[in-house]
């Protein structure tokens, strides 16, 4: 007999750390585009995406066809030994896209924590500076470095211990968060007489689109400060579009819809298709200040993965995914917006997002920040078929992260059950 989800949970938490979390007490045992299938049979609308990493959707055939085509021929040499023409290639393909002006050259590497560190590490080393300016609500990743950069406490730092000297946190701006951008501004103001000297800044990290913080997005008018106050201080701006990046905004990376340009971009997730891969994209005087050996992973830009990410990013324009993005946000915004009047559900607030990265806030009448109401939401939701997640600073945001090579009716199939989700929560 095949194992069910009960047994595997009671496997997963005798064998599992359990600070490792989960959303769902269910196990894929297959998935395809934007559908899986637990191990029991049933079937479930993914509007999580693997957390923005199947932006092409599961087992998109094209990356299939290019990953089964790889494995035939090598597995593994590491690059930093003897290297091979994927990787330089998905290098040339993302020094093309690069959100900025000028030559540029990509690191490859593992995880969206390993980009991040090494944004900081190259910062640090082009500059000859060490301190770092981050923002409330941010997410960078588990690792100790990116931990510290992280805006939020609990369950990332909790724990942990001293964090990582000489990171420092601004109010990240937001009408949904009574912030502006204002405020921000006189808070990094107050940073430099009281706690950091500009001329110590070596970068400033910023996600164009908050993700675990809420998806909400950096203001126009922010970035632009951001941009000045590094060309004054000599320290750089890094996008952070490992979650927003790769069309998911309507655009090929957030930081786009600015018009700012950044001196390094950190990406990952929906890069692979659903392969682990990351990455470093950098004005090239930049990622050319560390030495040879100062740089490198000894899986960092798996030849598997950068077939896969190539096929990806053939998908993004062959598909125009960028646009779909847009139609996709739209038509979801628009629903969402529909339900949003109806009074016999739990109330929903500030639906927002760029393209297809949407969310809403879920609360209960009198109350602003409703965390339990949310996992009420997704707990009914996935009851009924439907993946979707939690986020935001006070866990009371829904996100949306539906792979956008999904067609529209399973769009509309997956928005009515969150609207009876929606109704079975109150």
């Amino acid at each position: 007999m095949p194992p069910t989800n009960i047994d595997l949970l009671a496997r997963r938490v005798a064998a599992v750390p359990r600070g490792v979390g989960h959303s769902a007490p269910v196990f894929a045992a297959r998935a395809q585009n934007a559908e899986l299938w637990d191990v029991e049979g049933k079937r479930y609308i993914d509007f999580a995406g693997g957390i923005a990493v199947l932006n092409v959707g599961h087992r998109h055939p094209k990356v299939m066809a290019a990953v089964a085509q790889q494995l035939e021929l090598y597995a593994h040499t590491a690059f930093q030994v003897t290297p091979y023409e994927p990787y330089i290639a998905l290098c040339e393909r993302l020094n093309a896209l690069a959100p900025f002006t000028g030559p540029a050259k990509t690191l490859l590497v593992n995880s969206g924590a390993e980009a991040v560190e090494n944004a900081i590490k190259i910062s640090r080393a082009a500059t000859g500076k060490s301190a770092v300016i981050a923002f409330s609500g941010g997410f960078h990743g588990r690792t100790l470095l990116t931990m510290a950069l992280t805006g939020k406490i609990a369950p990332y730092k909790k724990k942990a211990g001293p964090m990582p000297a000489e990171i420092f946190h601004a109010p990240f701006p937001s009408p949904h968060l009574g912030v502006t951008v204002d405020e921000t501004l006189q808070a990094i103001a107050t940073l430099f007489k009281a706690d950091i000297d500009p001329e110590r800044l070596a970068a400033i990290i910023i996600e164009p689109v908050q993700g675990e913080g809420g998806f909400h997005d950096a203001p126009p008018a922010l970035l632009r400060e951001l941009r000045k106050i590094c060309d004054t201080h000599g320290a750089l701006l890094i996008a952070d579009e490992v979650q927003c990046g790769f069309a998911r905004t309507g655009r090929m990376f957030g930081i786009e819809h600015s018009g700012v340009e950044p001196d390094l971009v950190t990406v990952a997730k929906s890069l692979g298709g659903g392969f682990p891969i990351a990455g470093v994209i950098g004005k090239a005087a930049v990622m050319d200040v560390l030495d040879p050996g100062g740089l490198g992973s000894t899986y960092g830009g798996h030849p598997v993965s950068c077939a896969a990410a190539l096929a990806v990013l053939d998908i993004i324009a062959d598909e125009n995914l960028i646009a779909r993005a847009n139609a996709l946000g739209e038509r979801m915004k628009s629903r969402l917006a529909a339900i949003a009047r109806r009074n016999d559900i739990v109330p929903i607030t500030a639906i927002r997002g760029l393209g297809a990265m949407i969310a809403f806030d879920v609360a209960q009448p009198g109350a602003e920040h409703q965390p339990d109401a949310a996992q009420r939401v997704a707990k009914a939701a996935l009851a009924d078929g439907l993946v979707i997640l939690t986020c935001g600073i006070y866990g009371a945001t829904v996100r949306v992260l539906v792979p956008l090579t999904a067609p529209d009716v399973l769009i509309d199939e997956g928005m009515a059950k969150l609207e009876a989700a929606l109704a079975s929560a109150v």
